[in-house]
């Protein structure tokens, strides 16, 4: 297939937020009314370090399968609703990098979409990408006020 011909992919970064769950929302309807795709991808950070390496395996399992369980929930409901079956990956590490990572490995991502937090200041990827780091990306970063209910999200979308 040539880019042409090559479904747009929205990269959208779940983590059980409010935000994140507008940012898929926005997204899953943008794909579906564009012949697109959604990829959503949970990250697993590590968590601190415990001396017994049992323990540290154990609590390390059950942040993946969280973040498994999240994704497929999600999916679930996307693929309920508009017939979308979304893409999912699951990474560990810290968050930034494996959102850059993932990016680096597929140029043919179309969009990073990403939900600002209804108040306070930006969430840690909205600050790192929208900041200095903006234009050293390969795609357009889109990012979704938390504000946006269900009506104006199908609307803008």
């Amino acid at each position: 297939m040539d880019d042409a011909q090559t479904p747009r992919t929205y990269l959208v970064v779940l983590d059980g937020s409010p935000e994140a769950r507008v940012a898929l929302r926005f997204a899953a309807r943008r794909a579906a009314k564009t012949g697109g795709r959604v990829e959503m991808l949970a990250i697993v950070e590590p968590p601190e370090f415990v001396q017994w390496g049992g323990v540290q395996a154990a609590l390390e399992e059950e942040a993946r399968l969280h973040a498994e369980a999240l994704l497929h929930q999600a999916a679930g409901e996307i693929i309920e609703e508009l017939g979308l079956k979304p893409d999912l990956t699951v990474r560990q590490g810290e968050r930034v990098k494996a959102v850059r990572a993932l990016l680096e490995e597929r140029p043919g991502i179309a969009a990073l979409v990403l939900g600002a937090q209804e108040s306070g200041g930006p969430g840690p990827l909205v600050s790192y990408f929208a900041g200095p780091q903006s234009g050293q990306l390969h795609c357009p970063l889109m990012i979704v006020p938390g504000s946006l209910d269900d009506e104006a999200l199908d609307r803008l979308s």
